[in-house]
């Protein structure tokens, strides 16, 4: 138990942030925006102050917090970090400031957006950390209504209609997966991720509930986690709601918010039911080759650079899944290098996605700017006019790529490695998702950035600002750093993938 509890705080502080932007009088909307940046960046010192004291050698949660909130429901509000709570907190305190000044930056009434973030970066936050199914889901929950307005009042002319039908698909997914807590609770009287799991591996839960019961029970939680992702086909709210929000907000619902649901599958569905996801493992597959190829394919087809990138992002997250999925349907027993290889990259993948997703938003956020379009026939020859921009941009298109010496090429080596050791014809398949992203992203930036000058960028294009200089610039060498050294990352999650293989919890 540690004696500091950093995990609370880390929760906590952009919370205090919101709550004193909501009481203090009279801010200016610039002191508005310094006072939530502040509170923002705090919990990236926390987050490297929980960095520098965590055990890269221990496989089991630390940093543990552990105290009796509702008695008579059993209910503990319980804390704890592993290798994988770790990356995404370091995600979330990284990406979070960065995304709020963006989104901030000329925005109208200022404090209301910041007390907003705030409270969203604090759920998130608490996601990655809870380890109890009552708060963990009121931090699920609760990311929704922030994430709702900021998309509302902030967004596009079609903002309205996408925060609808963003916090309609979550809700409907959110309630299944209520259901089937709730089914839990009844059959076990604990809430508690660490216990259900135990249960899930031993047959416990399957004696208590039934095997049909408790496949239901499965599926209502899996399609709460898979809403969130989104994994193909509940994708459909995500294009128009990254399209339609301001460019920070898109930078928090890509770079952390998806990352959720993906958190999720590994954290619940696949510790609690093993036997269950082995057994769907099959159309899983499908459904994560689905988003593989058929998100790279639509992407291709977009004219619209907010609506590319979010379709990339579909098909970037469904990798994670597929090598969870391959993992759960592969003789992965008789290939433990392999599982450990698709395990390692969907990990990495979430952190490494974040980083150039982010960033690539930022890029059509300065786009739409300077010049109120986003189109890609609207631009041509950027990088004669703003060629520090238009190199800043390269980084993050083929780190997104997976340009090996970037680091988007580390996991998705990795995923390609375990899924193809794991079940072949998947990874085969999976290809053809890596051919079509090449195509649309090498497109983008050859029309919009190389050639003469035209369209929006014919006249008065700057380059960036410094502003927006030391926005982008923190992602860009981390993709480049973790490109170089990938084990900074590695060593932080290899105890916990072992632990996952061996003994690999599946019948």
């Amino acid at each position: 138990m540690s004696s500091l509890p950093l995990l609370s705080l880390l929760i906590l502080a952009p919370w205090a942030g919101a709550l004193l932007l909501a009481v203090l009088p009279g801010l200016s909307a610039r002191a508005a925006r310094g006072t939530a940046f502040a509170f923002s960046l705090s919990t990236l010192v926390l987050g490297l102050a929980v960095l520098a004291g965590f055990d890269p050698s221990a496989a089991g949660y630390q940093f543990g917090e552990n105290h009796a909130w509702i008695r008579a429901l059993h209910v503990h509000y319980r804390l704890g970090l592993d290798g994988m709570s770790l990356l995404l907190v370091l995600l979330t305190a990284l990406v979070s400031p960065l995304a709020l000044a963006t989104a901030a930056r000329g925005a109208r009434d200022a404090r209301l957006l910041g007390l907003l973030f705030l409270v969203l970066q604090g759920s998130a936050l608490g996601v990655f950390l809870a380890l109890d199914f009552f708060h963990w889901f009121i931090f699920w929950e609760l990311s929704l209504v922030p994430a709702f307005f900021l998309i509302k009042l902030w967004g596009g002319p079609g903002a309205g209609r996408a925060a609808y039908q963003f916090v309609i698909y979550t809700l409907a997914g959110s309630a299944l997966m209520l259901l089937g807590f709730a089914a839990l609770y009844t059959a076990t009287g604990t809430l508690d991720f660490t216990a259900l799991a135990q249960l899930g591996a031993s047959g416990a839960l399957s004696a208590r509930l039934g095997p049909p019961a408790l496949l239901a029970v499965f599926l209502g939680v899996f399609l709460g986690l898979a809403v969130k992702v989104p994994l193909f086909p509940f994708h459909t709210w995500l294009p128009p709601a990254y399209a339609e929000a301001p460019a920070g907000v898109s930078m928090f619902l890509t770079g952390v918010m998806s990352k959720m649901g993906v958190y999720g599958f590994l954290r619940i569905l696949w510790p609690i039911f093993p036997a269950q996801l082995h057994a769907c493992a099959g159309p899983l597959l499908v459904l994560a080759l689905g988003g593989v190829v058929l998100g790279a394919f639509a992407a291709l087809r977009q004219t619209d650079l907010k609506r590319m990138i979010a379709y990339s992002s579909v098909n970037h997250l469904s990798y994670c899944l597929l090598a969870l999925f391959a993992v759960a349907a592969g003789s992965a027993a008789a290939s433990p290098a392999a599982a450990s290889a698709a395990l390692s990259g969907a990990l990495l993948q979430m952190f490494n996605h974040g980083l150039s997703a982010a960033a690539l938003f930022f890029c059509v956020g300065v786009l739409e700017q300077r010049s109120g379009r986003r189109g890609l026939d609207d631009f041509g020859g950027v990088r004669t006019a703003a060629p520090l921009f238009a190199g800043l941009t390269g980084f993050a298109l083929f780190s997104s790529l997976g340009l090996p010496g970037l680091n988007g090429f580390v996991g998705e080596f990795l995923v390609f490695r375990g899924v193809f050791g794991l079940v072949p014809w998947a990874a085969a398949v999976a290809t053809l998702g890596l051919l079509a992203t090449a195509l649309f992203l090498l497109t983008a930036w050859q029309r919009v950035f190389h050639g003469p000058r035209a369209g929006a960028a014919a006249g008065a294009f700057p380059d960036l600002t410094r502003a927006e200089f030391l926005t982008l610039l923190p992602l860009v060498v981390l993709m480049l750093l973790l490109g170089v050294l990938p084990h900074l990352l590695t060593d932080l999650i290899h105890p916990l993938v072992t632990a996952w293989v061996h003994p690999l919890p599946l019948p």
